[in-house]
């Protein structure tokens, strides 16, 4: 399979993971800074371009990784489709359901499809939480508690943004948990600042009560932290992962149960490598997907949904 990149910033890094995955024979780099783009063909091995046509207009190019700002998702998958290409668009998808139902009209009109890098359901801890789940390993799911913090290091995560940009990956879990929902309740506080803000938002699908709380409003000494703490009838599971950005994390999921307390120890992956092979195989297997774009619609219109909320 050939991959078309487009985007230097965080695809860079899809480029460095798709380099090593077997499956892929070439991968070729669309951005506008050429001194990053010769940097990333000296360090990967890849092909660049700055004429994003190169890769629109190449027959052999079999998927076409999206890394570019989420309002220009629609352009370019759209566009992607029409040029028989699959699409592999990172989130958040789009910001409204305009682009979204566009998006899906253009899937079923030229035949091709979008998977989108929902990776919160390929990192093991969350992993480990859906599958007891739906296994019942604990008994029955009762309550979940997800959340995300983190110092004002991402732009723009005002109340009007929030949802959008950083509750989006706890979202993805929860509607793959549950399914599609309505917030029972929603609050949100900015603190003072137009660009940071701290919100709950609270969901019900019963029998299971489910709340995520972000913040983009901590201290610069608090580390990104995500976590979750679920509650279930014979046990509860507790997860944190702490970053402090210069490259130490630290992370924990405890089981409790009625035999004691005991420390979970997963085998590692990277989740957004294996969101990378997993699309891969369902691209090349043409089968069923967790991370269909209706997957992150469902998302999208549950951020849009909160975001009204809010402001």
């Amino acid at each position: 399979m050939n991959i078309g990149v487009l985007g230097t910033g965080f695809g860079a890094y899809h480029s460095q993971l798709w380099t090593t995955i077997d499956r892929v024979d070439k991968v070729i780099i669309f951005g506008r800074n050429e001194a990053k783009l010769q940097e990333l063909k000296q360090s990967l091995g890849v092909e660049i371009t700055t004429n994003i046509d190169d890769i629109m207009l190449d027959s052999t190019i079999d998927v076409i990784d999206i890394c570019l700002p989420s309002f220009l998702h629609r352009q370019y998958a759209v566009d992607a489709l029409k040029h028989g290409k699959h699409v592999f668009c990172e989130t958040p998808v789009c910001y409204n359901l305009e682009d979204a139902l566009a998006m899906k009209e253009a899937e079923q009109l030229y035949d091709s499809r979008i998977l989108v890098n929902q990776f919160i359901k390929f990192d093991p801890a969350y992993k480990y939480l859906y599958e007891a789940t739906h296994n019942e390993k604990y008994g029955k799911l009762l309550s979940l508690t997800l959340k995300r913090e983190t110092p004002p290091l991402w732009g723009d995560l005002g109340l009007h943004a929030i949802a959008t940009n950083l509750m989006i990956h706890e979202l993805d879990f929860v509607t793959w948990m549950l399914g599609s929902m309505e917030p029972q309740s929603v609050w949100g506080s900015d603190g003072g600042k137009s660009n940071q803000a701290l919100v709950r938002a609270i969901f019900q699908q019963p029998p299971v009560s489910a709340e995520i709380v972000v913040s983009s409003q901590m201290p610069a000494s608090y580390p990104f932290t995500v976590g979750y703490e679920a509650y279930f009838e014979q046990g509860k599971l507790v997860y944190q992962e702490s970053d402090n950005m210069n490259g130490a994390v630290e992370s924990s999921l405890i089981e409790y149960t009625a035999v004691g307390k005991q420390d979970l120890l997963l085998e590692p992956a990277n989740p957004y490598e294996k969101s990378l092979e997993y699309a891969l195989q369902c691209l090349v297997e043409g089968s069923s997907s967790v991370i269909e774009l209706d997957n992150a619609i469902q998302a999208i219109e549950l951020a849009i949904c909160i975001e009204k909320k809010l402001v």
